[in-house]
């Protein structure tokens, strides 16, 4: 549920911080932006393209579910 609620305040934020960049206006507290996985809510290793934190990154590729995506091996 925490996670659940950080996800949603910081799309909430970040929503808002973009329309006020679209219409000219600086806000005050930029900082407090930042991105958060879709998924898990994860802030740290987030991949921007795909909107996702890299552990889930890997388990999605994993299975097939990103698409143009494969495991390599040598």
């Amino acid at each position: 549920m925490a996670r659940t609620a950080l996800i949603v305040s910081c799309q909430r934020k970040k929503k808002k911080y973009l329309e006020a960049l679209s219409r000219g206006k600086k806000t005050i507290k930029w900082v407090r932006v930042y991105n958060r996985c879709r998924l898990c809510g994860r802030s740290h290793g987030y991949m921007r393209f795909f909107d996702i934190c890299r552990i889930c990154f890997r388990e999605l590729a994993r299975k097939g579910e990103i698409a143009g995506i494969t495991k390599s091996s040598w």
